[in-house]
């Protein structure tokens, strides 16, 4: 029996002048990972809230055709019914994380769905222990990175044992293997257990490494749905931009004086993140910062933009820096984008960021109408606007589509002259098609400098 079916589900936003789903059939069987692709905003986040039923009853809108999840109509169930059905791990972790303790969280869903006592705490333990997190049980969830933070939304969803599994952007801010052993674990509960699980993802290849079926979106139209090598050589011929990495690094232009120094840094959270860390960032090269997560990349990054004092050694910096934090949506403070990116700079060169990002189509629209990866490029934009001499990005990629990280590729090295820029990444393909050095942070400390080496294709 279908786990979920989807007949010609139509769904417009209120007040959205196109629909962001038009026509979308499709049937989940148990046990299969399918792989939602598309740009951003061609309607994968909405498929997955009209899943849960979070569309409809949540976002209000027009709504036409019909789901049913484990025999239930989204239409007549609600989104509190279907929670003993269906679980979502969000974009944005943070956004559904409820209590202080990470223990407390994950039996939190048991509780609410009315798991009898006796059964809440094995089932939350096993949960954690099944994504090798187990440690993380008595941690405050204040002290976790954000790639331990999706981690422990994930064991919330799988403890109560969900027929339908739904992933938006579930890797997001995970570093390459820790991403690899997220999706390889998922892949085998869900085998094991019958579970269905759907994966909205950018980081395409990794994405279809562990997927069975794979669906691509454009314009909320469904143009392939399809098992997995059949769906890789419809990408290769007909999307070829979502199989290819970001491209060849050109030769570097030149590297100028240094625009910021760190000697030296050290800083702690109670326990120490960096420790003796020395760093040169020089005009016209691209620096990218690689590690595991919780390595002490952000700190250092925000160190360097001169947003945190170091508490050891120290920092000289020249000219004006600009940070782009990794959630850049959850800053968002004007009514419009234009507004936005407007805030720091001159209206002119607010619309010349616009455009470079692609987005002077969308300069009267509010910045919280945009897709997760369109309000990504809004940022980008608000941080290029001021000319800075340092431009620091922290996972400028967390929600952008492949072609629109090839347009950022290209973006940067155009403009690398003009500025020192730093680039913390979990994205190697990213990295190597941008980067002049790659540095590498291990335990809070610099465990090797290198050239960029050459860029791999996407494979299985």
């Amino acid at each position: 029996m279908a786990v979920a079916r989807v007949e010609e589900l139509r769904f417009t936003y209120p007040d959205a002048p196109a629909a962001a789903l038009d026509g979308v059939s499709l049937v989940l069987e148990p046990g299969e990972v399918v792989a939602v692709l598309g740009a951003s905003g061609s309607g994968k986040s909405t498929l997955l809230r009209a899943l849960g039923g979070l569309v409809p009853h949540f976002h209000g809108g027009r709504f036409a055709g019909r789901v049913v999840v484990g025999g239930l109509d989204t239409r007549e169930a609600p989104p509190a019914v279907l929670a003993a059905l269906v679980a979502t791990v969000f974009q944005d972790p943070e956004d559904q994380i409820v209590l202080e303790r990470v223990r407390n969280e994950v039996a939190f869903g048991l509780e609410n769905l009315a798991v009898p006592a006796p059964e809440i705490w094995p089932r939350a333990e096993a949960a954690l222990d099944a994504l090798g997190i187990g440690e993380l049980g008595g941690r405050a969830i204040a002290t976790l990175s954000g790639g331990e933070l999706q981690r422990v939304c994930l064991a919330s969803a799988l403890a109560v044992a969900p027929q339908l599994l739904l992933l938006d952007e579930p890797s997001s801010e995970l570093d390459d293997d820790g991403a690899d052993r997220l999706l390889g674990e998922v892949a085998a509960l869900a085998r094991d257990r019958g579970t269905s699980v759907v994966i909205s993802e950018h980081r395409v290849g990794r994405a279809l490494r562990h997927a069975d079926r794979v669906l691509f979106l454009e314009a909320g139209r469904i143009l392939c749905d399809a098992p997995h090598d059949e769906a890789v050589g419809w990408l290769a011929a007909q999307r070829p931009g979502w199989v290819e990495p970001p491209g060849p690094r050109p030769a570097r232009a030149f590297a100028g004086v240094p625009v910021a120094t760190l000697d030296g840094v050290g800083f702690a959270y109670g326990a120490p993140v960096l420790e003796d860390v020395s760093l040169s960032l020089h005009r016209g090269e691209v620096v990218g910062l690689l590690g595991a997560n919780g390595a002490g990349k952000s700190t250092l990054a925000r160190i360097a933009a001169g947003l945190l004092p170091p508490q050891a050694g120290r920092v000289d910096r020249s000219g004006r820096a600009c940070y782009l934090a990794q959630d850049p949506g959850r800053h968002l403070v004007a009514e419009t984008v234009l507004e936005e990116v407007a805030l720091a700079a001159p209206l002119a060169a607010a619309r010349e960021a616009l455009a470079a990002v692609g987005l002077d189509g969308h300069a009267d629209r509010h910045p919280r109408d945009l897709s997760s990866g369109e309000r990504e490029r809004v940022g980008l934009a608000a941080v290029l606007a001021p000319a800075p001499d340092l431009l620091v990005l922290d996972e400028p990629t967390r929600g952008v589509d492949p072609p629109r990280k090839r347009e950022l590729a290209r973006l940067l090295r155009a403009q690398a002259r003009e500025r020192a820029t730093l680039l913390v990444t979990h994205d190697h393909d990213l990295a190597t098609a941008v980067c002049d050095r790659l540095v590498r942070l291990e335990g809070g400390r610099i465990a090797a400098v290198a050239a960029a080496a050459p860029v791999s294709r996407l494979h299985r």
